[in-house]
């Protein structure tokens, strides 16, 4: 693998000079603030938990950062915050894709997000489908579709919507070979069996990982998506995204909610626990007809009916992703791990169904 970050960045990143902000020239916490043009009075609402909410946030994030730092044993460095993960595919096609020029991998069944951030930077999609009833990566067809023009590989893994874990043996034979950036998003790797790929970002520099706050943190709301990279690819990311992308009651409430890492493995637990209760409980069922393996926090099931059986569900105020419409999951529905009171009743509701 001869990865050559300069050569895959557009021409113009290279030249862009990012906004400076105010804040990016004045570090401190601390002086009579005269140079952002802020409401010196105020904010008509109260200030809560020490937020001026007058005053800008810090562009870098650097508190949030340094919190997520000391979890993930990473440097501030290698750590980018976006609003959402959302952010982050969005600047990696920005950066890296010439619009109507170059083209990008994905695997479906996967996240939906990747295709569209695609086609909005009018970038080609390459789809090179996992491999059926097991959802791995058919590694053979991802190198023939790779080409000059090939900048991005999206993997998803914990797979959505199918929740099964992705071979590493897949994945490195991919990064070892491809000249381009592979980007993995485990966005539900808290649930998983198996550890982050975090500490591989030391032997290849065309990795980039994808986390979230919003699935184990329960932070969904906050819209705080994390991505991790190389200090030269965080430096691009840096250059092109707004200069205070992560407003000031997200960039608070994440630390607060960063302070409560043994809360929040508790709730991992019960999740993974209840995710088992609740597969033991719909493989009694008639119309089921496949229960996928899952290392997420939802379950894809295959249902004799998946039309009818999302929309008994939905007259009963209860809400579940019909996917039998995607490449692969024909017949299934995508089912998130509730509460344990929700899952009860979502199984009393299907047996009335059954």
């Amino acid at each position: 693998m001869n990865f050559d970050l300069d050569k895959i960045t557009r021409e113009n990143i290279k030249k862009l000079v990012p906004y400076s902000s105010a804040r990016d020239e004045y570090k401190g916490k601390e002086g009579i603030f005269l140079d952002a043009n802020e409401n010196s009075l105020g904010a008509p609402i109260p200030s809560d938990k020490g937020m001026a909410l007058n005053r800008y946030p810090d562009p870098m994030q650097i508190d949030v950062k340094d919190k997520i730092s000391k979890i993930k044993g990473l440097p501030i460095e290698n750590i980018f915050l976006g609003n959402g993960s959302d952010e982050a595919i969005d600047i990696l096609f920005r950066a890296f894709c010439d619009p109507g020029k170059d083209n990008i991998i994905i695997c479906p069944p996967t996240y939906g997000m990747y295709e569209v951030s695609a086609n909005i930077n009018d970038v080609k999609i390459k789809k090179v489908p996992l491999t059926k009833d097991e959802f791995q990566l058919d590694t053979e067809n991802v190198t023939k579709a790779i080409d000059v023009n090939t900048k991005l590989i999206f993997i998803c893994c914990p797979n959505n919507p199918t929740g099964n874990s992705v071979a590493w043996s897949s994945i490195k034979s991919i990064l070892e070979n491809f000249t381009g950036i592979v980007v993995v998003d485990e966005a539900y790797i808290n649930f998983a069996s198996y550890r982050s790929l975090i500490p591989e970002l030391l032997n290849y520099p065309n990795l980039v990982i994808l986390q979230t706050l919003s699935k184990a943190w329960g932070l969904a709301g906050l819209r705080i998506g994390m991505a991790f990279a190389s200090e030269p690819i965080i430096d691009i990311f840096n250059k092109i995204k707004p200069p205070y992308n992560i407003n000031i009651a997200s960039q608070k409430l994440a630390l607060e909610a960063l302070s409560n890492v043994d809360k929040v493995n508790a709730w991992i637990k019960e999740i993974v626990s209840e995710r088992e209760k609740l597969r033991k409980e719909l493989s009694t069922l008639s119309f089921v007809d496949r229960i996928y393996p899952s290392e997420a926090n939802f379950l894809l099931v295959k249902v004799k009916d998946a039309n009818k059986t999302y929309q008994f569900l939905e007259s009963k105020q209860i809400i579940v992703r019909n996917r039998t419409n995607v490449m692969l999951c024909e017949g299934c529905l995508r089912i998130t791990i509730g509460t344990v009171k929700e899952n009860e009743t979502l199984i009393n509701t299907l047996k009335q169904f059954n």
